[in-house]
């Protein structure tokens, strides 16, 4: 009986040790970073093809899976040294792997191809000769290229993981490299600096494994019995679509696909977020005609700030400036139709992108340019900083054409009109916009896929605004309010124009008056108080340097003298972006708290340094144009220097420095429209925030020109009349 027993129980050991098989968490090993297949999203989690299928297959035969993500080579030692119960890596099926692996039906067929940078095109093998190609190691592509090495005569160099080749080809350290299809093609919608130009060949199919003769190979049955289900049902074609079919679509796509769920909320950290945005880039963001800013990232911002529940501030003192608030803290995110490319991601962290657009070029309605190769000895124009100009930079010496960098679209449109460049490129809506608004220009050209437009902060700051930013982006989507968004300023381009109650016609001069007269007078208001404000400071500074370099004591005539050096030997732009963007650096670098400062208080900081090394020179000026016998002669007669210089030098040499002050005073107040580069908007910059709007540019300069002219002639004549009573 006994014996019957464990017979009994022996005969069962299998089936519990099936069992338990079963019941075991499945420990799948992959690569780290081999997108579309697996990669790490912006939001720190692990997904693609391979995670999807494994994901659908665990959820069809009730796995309990545990995946990891430590590399391709890693990953395959996992497996055969016994850490790892299977691998799901993008793995090509060949016999020397399934003479170690048991391997399962394949579940997607690859091609690999050769890609170069945009700027050195490779359109055949042979061209690779003497050159290097660059390959991931351990891969199909590597296998191939081992195989045609010696027909085509170029050299080989092996990476452990794809961005490091990436960034090889970059550096310009390899000529050419090959991967498998998909993920080219994937880099390049992320906007890597990639081109195909050969045919793909097809070197095998992908496939799950195994270590050959484990206890795991049931898993490979029932992989392939889940793939046949997934075939058989679609939902494999659906996977695989979703991260490879837009592969092809998403550069022409102005909507790129969100992977961050919707109904999520994430809590704020801060009671009011500043965002900085541009001032004139139409129809992203622009004043429309009740000097209101508006414009796709406008609206976006604030529908993800409600969707969200949190509260923002916007400021909009330009691109660059915008950059730099958030490199210096005063601000906490930007949005302003900004290109996400490789060296911003060095300094902002982005959020998923809201938009893709192409660059295309724009010229003159009776232009005769009708492709790339007209424009050679030509002169195209750009705006500084964005991914028109890297495309254009990367061409030039294909195409040799001169590239001519702008600070806003503006005046670049106005030099495309006066005929100082030839051509333009921009992104297309923008384009479009502008020619909407009268501009008689003409689009020869394709567009050109520049990459994707996201919303970013600084590194390592506010992760809470991008995840909000996500949410509220996948929320909107969801509920359609992001496509209305789109349509009001790109379905009927013109509606932005029009968005506005007004119905004043702002092609005249009197238009611009009528529609603009309170935005003119508040930046008039800020010109004024700027300069008069800066000038006195600077009046205070100034005479006492002026008094340091005519003293007796040499320690003072040496302070003067370094301050009127430098302050005179730095250009007041550089001054003012020193002072606005600069020294906020400096402190949270020190002290690692963001001291921000006011735009107003650093652009009268540096008006006022400015001017006061000038007015330090006019007072040291006009005290030594008083015959120095006077001094000697008060002296003589036992009067103090200090009393010989108050009753006797300097009402002398007040009316000596008198006409200097004034025509100081007039430089100091045409030097405002300098400050505007920190994105104070004082009258100049609000009459090109205007412009951008209108594109009246003619019009609106000569109101400018005329504002000026009265209030320095005002001022002049005041300051006159002043100094003839002082006489």
């Amino acid at each position: 009986m006994k014996k019957k027993i464990i017979a009994f129980l022996l005969a069962l050991l299998p089936l519990f040790a099936v069992t338990s098989i079963h019941a075991d968490t499945i420990k799948v090993v992959s690569d780290t970073a081999y997108a579309p297949f697996e990669f790490k999203d912006s939001d720190q989690t692990y997904k693609g093809i391979d995670v999807d299928i494994i994901n659908k297959v665990a959820e069809l035969k009730g796995w309990d899976i545990n995946m990891t993500f430590p590399g391709f080579d890693a990953a395959v030692n996992a497996v055969q040294s016994g850490q790892a119960d299977a691998i799901m890596a993008g793995m090509t099926k060949t016999k020397d792997r399934e003479k170690v692996f048991t391997m399962s039906d394949t579940y997607y067929d690859t091609k690999v191809v050769i890609a170069t940078t945009k700027a050195n095109t490779i359109s055949s093998y042979s061209q690779l000769k003497g050159k290097t190609v660059g390959v991931k190691n351990g891969t199909a592509s590597q296998r191939f290229l081992e195989k045609i090495k010696d027909k085509y005569k170029f050299n080989l160099k092996t990476f452990d993981t794809t961005d490091l080749t990436y960034n090889s080809l970059n550096s310009g350290s390899i000529d050419a490299m090959m991967d498998d299809q998909p993920v080219i093609e994937y880099a390049i919608k992320q906007g890597q600096n990639l081109k195909i130009s050969i045919k793909g060949e097809a070197v095998g199919s992908f496939a799950f494994g195994v270590k050959k003769g484990s206890k795991y190979e049931y898993l490979v049955t029932e992989f392939n019995e889940a793939l046949a289900q997934m075939k058989k049902d679609g939902s494999l074609d659906k996977i695989i679509t979703k991260w490879t079919s837009s592969t092809n679509t998403k550069t022409t796509s102005s909507t790129p696909e969100t992977t961050t769920p919707a109904g999520q909320k994430a809590t704020p950290v801060k009671s009011t977020y500043t965002i900085a945005s541009d001032s004139s880039f139409a129809p992203f963001v622009f004043q429309d005609s009740n000097n209101k800013y508006t414009g796709i990232d406008m609206d976006l911002i604030k529908a993800i700030a409600k969707d969200q529940g949190f509260t923002i501030e916007i400021t909009n003192p330009g691109f660059d400036a915008a950059l730099n608030a958030v490199q210096s803290g005063q601000a906490d995110g930007m949005i302003a139709g900004m290109s996400v490319t490789d060296a911003r991601k060095e300094t902002f962290d982005f959020s998923e992108p809201y938009y893709t657009a192409n660059a295309i070029l724009a010229v003159k309605e009776s232009s005769t340019i009708t492709s790339y190769k007209d424009l050679k000895g030509k002169t195209v124009g750009v705006k500084n900083g964005t991914a028109s100009q890297t495309f254009l930079t990367e061409n030039q010496n294909k195409y040799g054409y001169k590239i001519k960098t702008f600070a806003d679209a503006s005046s670049m449109y106005d030099s495309l009109n006066s005929g100082s460049v030839n051509a333009v490129m921009d992104d297309e809506p923008v384009v479009k916009y502008s020619i909407s608004q009268g501009q008689k220009l003409k689009t020869p050209i394709k567009g050109t896929p520049i990459g994707d437009t996201a919303f970013a902060v600084k590194k390592g700051s506010n992760p809470e605004l991008i995840q909000m930013f996500n949410n509220g982006l996948a929320n909107i989507k969801k509920n359609g309010q992001y496509q209305k968004i789109l349509d009001k300023y790109l379905k009927k381009t013109s509606s932005a124009s029009s968005s506005s109650d007004s119905t004043v016609d702002e092609t005249t001069i009197w238009g611009l008056l009528q529609n603009n007269y309170k935005q003119l007078l508040s930046g008039l208001g800020i010109t004024i108080a700027l300069a008069l404000l800066s000038f006195a400071i600077a009046m205070v500074i100034g005479i006492i340097f002026g008094m340091f370099s005519v003293s007796p004591v040499k320690t003072l005539r040496v302070i003067s003298e370094i301050f009127v050096d430098v302050i005179r030997g730095i250009p007041l732009m550089i001054l003012a972006a020193f002072i606005f963007w600069g020294i906020p650096n400096l402190i949270e670098s020190m002290t690692g708290h963001q001291s921000p400062i006011n735009d107003f208080v650093a652009g009268t900081i540096a008006l006022s340094l400015n001017a006061a090394a000038y007015i330090a020179e006019i007072v040291r000026g006009g005290i030594q144009a008083v015959p120095v016998g006077q001094m000697e002669a008060s002296r003589s007669l036992g009067i103090s220097y200090s009393k010989t210089m108050r009753k006797i030098i300097l009402p002398q040499a007040t009316k000596i420095m008198l006409p200097n002050f004034v025509n100081q005073f007039v430089i100091a107040l045409k030097d405002t429209t300098i400050v505007s580069a920190i994105g104070l908007v004082e009258l100049f910059q609000t009459g090109k925030i205007i412009i951008a709007r209108n594109y009246q540019s003619f019009k609106m300069y000569a109101i400018l020109a005329v504002f000026y002219l009265i209030i320095i002639t005002l001022l002049t004549r005041l300051a006159k009349r002043l100094e003839k009573r002082i006489k």
